[in-house]
């Protein structure tokens, strides 16, 4: 459960809790940034409106400069990076700001996907 502090929808995620919240069931978006990046400030209050329209997604931040095992895992390479998992598989991946239509779009693509098509196409890429 998510708790909401002063109309923030967003939760924060570290080395602790990263791997138990994307790999839950249902829709979890990864905004990794940092304080000095500035798409990123340009960034976080369209990805806050989205998390207040859309209380059935989990809108999750990294920031980068305080979870550096994190970024380095996943080859975070430039910022703000958007990732996208669905039932805990990574579906989307993107470096760069989107604006608010673009997230949009991509929340209705990231709902529409059939994920026993995604598991199955997952499945044959590790084989």
């Amino acid at each position: 459960m998510i708790v909401t502090l002063a109309g923030m929808a967003t939760v924060d995620l570290t080395e602790t809790d990263f791997e138990s919240t994307v790999t839950a069931d249902g829709i979890t978006l990864v905004d990794f940034w940092a304080e000095w990046c500035g798409p990123c400030k340009m960034f976080a209050p369209v990805f806050e409106k989205a998390s207040l329209a859309h209380t059935d997604i989990t809108f999750a931040k990294v920031d980068t400069e305080a979870q550096q095992g994190i970024a380095g895992a996943l080859q975070i390479q430039s910022i703000p990076t958007i990732m996208a998992f669905r039932d805990g598989v990574l579906v989307f991946r993107q470096a760069g700001a989107l604006p608010e239509h673009m997230l949009e779009q991509l929340i209705g693509a990231v709902r529409d996907l059939d994920m026993d098509e995604v598991r199955r196409e997952v499945a044959e890429q590790e084989n």
